[in-house]
């Protein structure tokens, strides 16, 4: 039998009554029996929670009261110090004396000391007073018991947001407050401290509560979807619905509130750090925390399947880029808006959802595929084709990745997507966060390249001279020294393939995402590879024997290959040094050196300069040593003429007057074997060193020419007509040969 209700029982009118008393009322009493059962105890409990926060007032006031006797006795210390200053003051304009003014002066900087101590206790005690209030709401909101409530779960949804929103508000107050004093007063940091430990304690125990409901509510709608279908519309596989875009509007308006909640606790968060100027490490895989959530359910998924596939990395990072484009657009659509209601700026939800997913595929080869590489690398003391090639698929998949990810974000215009990408949507940024395992595909990358080297080398047409259509055009083409092709510079196939491995290595490290890693790779690798290539250069000109006098043309031909090479790789490097990417990497290492003495970082103005000296360098001495073989050639069939022919000046007299004076025998000799030597020469060397050698090679014949005459064993009536001869031999190369004797010539006009 129901029982019946006095008259008297008025309840009043729920209109009237505050929104927090309704809303305590609703979750404590469903109907009316649970107010007649519930009431007694209900009451017994608020009394004691008034009592204690009675208590607790009581106890701030106390404190209130001692504080402000305090200021007031400091006060008042400050009034007698002021009346004593006035009467300093009357007594110094009455007697003007110096020693009542140096006293005054003291007393008056004294004051001026307590006035400022009294001005920084009564700031001191206002910033902890509204510090206290708005931490002692905080813990009220934050420790509060909340009860049952039989509501919908959109309703407790709501009334956990609403508690949730305020603490956050009240803890950006907080944070506010705190960073001011940090600027400001940095001599109060035990009150820092104090407060920042009181609300570390609320927000360890609001975020896991916000992060739950979250995720709870994801898991309400249905989040994360499938990741297939089996549904075929006219042969045609259906796409997957995204639960974002089927929400209703009460469900629309309660994720809005609880992706909100998420961006306030991590902005509150981004504060605080920035206030205590905590190192953060790579800040480029710190994301959206709302986004984040999205994909770590999703990751959960995708697991299953990456860890069937741990041999097959192919189908992992198209699993990955396929449930990545999939979503994105419906991501974009929901997301974007409440981005832009939480006024995050430069941010944008594809990049963001892009981003974490490409986390996401980092931290699952981080964890469970590089290891096993790694350990198996270090175990083997050979490298196995198994290994090298097991390395090489999964780089070549995770650079594929990046571009295609890549391509995918820069399919829509929005700003700083490059950037973004470049700092924190890449797989390859793995090896910029584990160095020891960037050394490692160094390692193998380095290896793998000497041994194809290796193999180019033992090709028989390795060395081959290939002689360019454009050298044989003559003097009447205006481009016979603008050279660009491996042909153009008569280089042997060899050549070719020394770049070719050297730009593989150079693009490799340009894959790496952070600057300074990059160059440890290239210097690793590229660097250490030119050096390996210049040794074999270096070996392949020494085995030619220029004492060989029966060959000595073929001789020539052969020195031709390794000039011609080295003349191809120095102006492909300069090529290369003049990329912005290589000069950015220079600039960067001039300032950062990297795993590189201070004098041999770059120290000759591009990225590549120390490798430049050294092939200059080579180049120089290779020419200087077939100058020299050719000027002993010209020695060696010119010296026995000269010994020969010494003759008074009567007979020189008689030769000179005969009309039928032609060139001496020996010379002509010697001129004959010197311009088939430039021909060779001419005909296989590349047009630029070919210059270089028949200057100096000129520059050496007048300087043993003028030697042979002044040393009186040269016929000085002949003499005309030999070195009219010889300037002959070197009209082909310009038009003025005498300008490059100025020895002969000035002996001529004497």
């Amino acid at each position: 039998m129901e029982h019946r209700l006095p008259l008297s029982f008025v309840l009043p009118n729920p209109t009237d009554l505050p929104v927090l008393a309704l809303g305590f009322l609703d979750g404590d009493f469903e109907d009316l029996r649970d107010l007649l059962l519930c009431s007694t105890n209900l009451t017994s409990h608020l009394k004691h929670d008034s009592s204690h926060l009675n208590d607790r007032l009581l106890h701030l006031r106390t404190d209130l009261t001692k504080h402000a006797v305090s200021w007031i006795s400091t006060s008042l210390t400050a009034k007698v110090s002021l009346d004593d200053l006035k009467l300093s003051l009357l007594s110094l304009s009455e007697s003007g004396t110096d020693a009542l003014g140096n006293q005054t002066n003291q007393e008056l900087h004294q004051l001026v000391e307590e006035l400022c101590r009294i001005q920084n206790t009564q700031r001191y005690f206002v910033t902890a007073l509204k510090l206290e209030s708005l931490v002692g709401d905080l813990e009220d909101s934050v420790f509060h018991p909340i009860s049952n409530r039989k509501g919908s779960m959109l309703q407790d949804l709501a009334f956990k947001q609403n508690r949730s929103n305020h603490a956050i508000k009240t803890m950006n107050e907080i944070e506010e407050i705190l960073g001011d004093v940090t600027r400001h007063h940095s001599q109060w940091r035990h009150l820092v401290d104090s407060v920042d430990s009181r609300v570390d304690k609320s927000l360890s125990i609001l975020r896991p509560q916000i992060i739950a409901d979250h995720r709870a509510f994801l898991s309400s709608l249905g989040w994360p979807p499938k990741l297939a279908t089996s549904k075929v519309d006219n042969g045609e596989v259906a796409s997957i619905p995204n639960p974002l875009l089927l929400m209703q509007e009460d469900q629309k308006e309660a994720y809005s509130q609880s992706f909100l909640l998420l961006c306030g606790l991590q902005k509150l968060n981004t504060m605080k750090e920035q206030r205590k100027h905590t190192p953060k490490g790579n800040d480029d895989s710190v994301g959206l925390w709302a986004t984040d959530e999205l994909v770590i359910p999703v990751a959960s998924r995708l697991e299953y399947h990456f860890m069937k596939w741990a041999e097959q990395p192919e189908f992992i990072f198209e699993l990955v880029y396929k449930v990545t484009r999939d979503f994105a657009d419906g991501i974009d659509d929901t997301l974007q808006p409440l981005i832009d209601r939480a006024r995050l700026v430069s941010c944008s939800a594809k990049e963001a959802w892009v981003s974490a997913m490409v986390q996401m595929l980092s931290c699952f080869l981080e964890k469970k595929v590089f290891p096993g590489l790694v350990e198996t690398f270090k175990k083997e003391k050979q490298m196995k084709p198994e290994v090298v090639s097991s390395w090489f698929h999964l780089v070549d998949q995770m650079v594929t990745f990046d571009k295609r990810m890549q391509s995918f974000v820069d399919s829509d215009i929005f700003l700083g997507s490059s950037v973004a990408f470049s700092q924190g949507m890449s797989v390859m940024g793995l090896f910029c966060k584990k160095p020891e395992w960037l050394k490692t595909w160094g390692k193998i990358e380095l290896k793998d390249a000497y041994r194809k080297l290796k193999e180019d080398i033992k090709n028989e047409k390795a060395w081959l001279v290939v002689d360019s259509e454009r050298s044989r055009l003559g003097d009447e083409s205006n481009s016979r020294f603008v050279l660009s092709t491996r042909e153009d510079y008569k280089a042997p196939f060899v050549a070719e393939s020394f770049l070719s491995r050297t730009w593989t290595l150079i693009e490799h490290g340009l894959s790496l995402p952070e600057i300074l890693p990059r160059i440890q790779f290239v210097r690793a690798t590229a660097t250490k590879f030119l050096w390996y290539v210049f040794k074999i250069l270096l070996l392949e000109f020494g085995k030619i024997d220029f004492s060989e006098d029966n060959s000595f043309e073929d001789t020539l031909k052969q020195a031709c290959g390794p000039i011609n090479a080295a003349r191809f790789l120095e102006s492909k490097l300069r090529e290369w040094c003049d990329d912005v990417v290589l000069v950015e990497m220079w600039a960067a290492e001039t300032s950062v050196i990297v795993d590189r003495k201070p004098e041999a970082s770059s120290c000759h103005g591009c990225f590549f300069g120390e490798e430049l000296k050294g092939l200059v360098e080579l180049e120089t001495n290779w020419l200087m040593e077939i100058i020299t073989a050719c000027l002993h050639q010209f020695d060696n069939l010119c010296s026995d003429h000269f010994n020969d022919n010494v003759v008074s000046w009567e007979e020189e007299d008689d030769i000179a007057g005969s009309s039928d004076v032609t060139v001496s025998q020996g010379v002509a000799e010697a001129l004959d074997s010197l311009r088939r030597h430039l021909c060779v020469l001419q005909l296989n060397m590349n047009p630029k060193d070919f210059l270089d050698l028949w200057r100096n090679l000129a520059q050496g014949l007048d300087h043993y020419v003028s030697c042979k005459f002044f040393s009186g064993v040269v016929l000085r009536k002949r003499f005309k007509v030999d070195a009219e001869a010889l300037l002959m031999v070197f009209q082909p190369y310009c038009v003025r040969p005498a300008a490059f004797f100025p020895h002969v010539r000035e002996i001529l006009r004497l």
